[in-house]
């Protein structure tokens, strides 16, 4: 609190009376909201008590949210980190199990390939054993 109020002006400029009252407000405006405060501030000259105070207690108030949204922030960026990894680890079987997909279509579709090559010889074979049967069948008459 001292430092703060040494942020304000020189020491040997505020007498300890002031000192005193100042923290004395500070302590006041502790559990007042913070629009009341700021209104106080505007309402109050500049160097005085009350404005000493309440800039004081802004000050204070900014600080701890500052420190506050760091700590919220550090475990913000500590959740997304496990989020990414999370995502990358993911991404990467998805990444293996696409590619062993992609290798077993290559699979049916060159069995399909053999399948149809296949068929079409059993078409022919059939087609000459039927010329065959037909000229034995017109060869004996």
């Amino acid at each position: 609190m001292e430092r703060q109020l040494e942020s304000v002006g020189p020491v040997h400029s505020v007498d300890v009376k002031t000192n005193a009252t100042i923290e004395a407000l500070v302590q006041l405006l502790r559990g007042r909201p913070y629009d009341e405060i700021r209104h106080r501030m505007y309402d109050s000259p500049p160097g005085s008590p009350w404005w000493t105070a309440c800039k004081i207690e802004l000050e204070i108030r900014n600080a701890e949210r500052t420190a506050s949204s760091s700590t919220e922030t550090s475990r913000v960026l500590d959740k997304m980190k496990v989020c990414t990894e999370q995502l990358s680890t993911s991404t990467d079987k998805f990444h293996q199990a696409t590619q062993e997909m992609t290798a077993l279509l290559k699979g049916t579709n060159d069995s399909f390939r053999r399948m149809e090559i296949a068929t079409y010889i059993i078409i022919a074979n059939t087609i000459v054993q039927l010329f065959y049967v037909s000229f034995y069948f017109f060869a004996h008459r």
